[in-house]
């Protein structure tokens, strides 16, 4: 899921280069689906109708709710380097995050 403040044809318009077989990104949320309050727009995660507890968003800043700062994982900003490997750098701890979740569900009764 790709949740952003960008315009929805903006959007689109990176989505076909990062996902142009339509492959990996089920979802974008843009502007339209953001709260604008005083000029600015805020991403509410509620409006990803997802579990909270398993969710987690990257971005340069955190637009969201202070309820949901334990979501946040600040990340540099992208400046179309395509040498930028920060998110491969982050591989390995969403890997754990989710571990974790799957582990938590699992005592739950969840069954894979």
């Amino acid at each position: 899921c790709i949740f952003t403040t960008a315009k929805q044809d903006y959007a689109k318009k990176v989505l076909d280069v990062l996902d142009p077989k339509k492959k990996l990104i089920r979802l974008c949320l843009s502007q339209q689906d953001c709260l604008c309050a005083h000029g600015c727009y805020w991403k509410d995660l509620t409006r990803l109708g997802r579990d909270l507890a398993k969710t987690v968003a990257l971005d340069h800043i955190i637009q969201g709710f202070p309820a949901q700062d334990d979501n946040w994982i600040s990340v540099p900003r992208w400046w179309g380097d395509p040498r930028d490997e920060e998110l491969l750098h982050l591989a390995p701890l969403l890997g754990q995050l989710g571990q974790a979740v799957r582990t938590r569900e699992m005592g739950r009764g969840w069954v894979p």
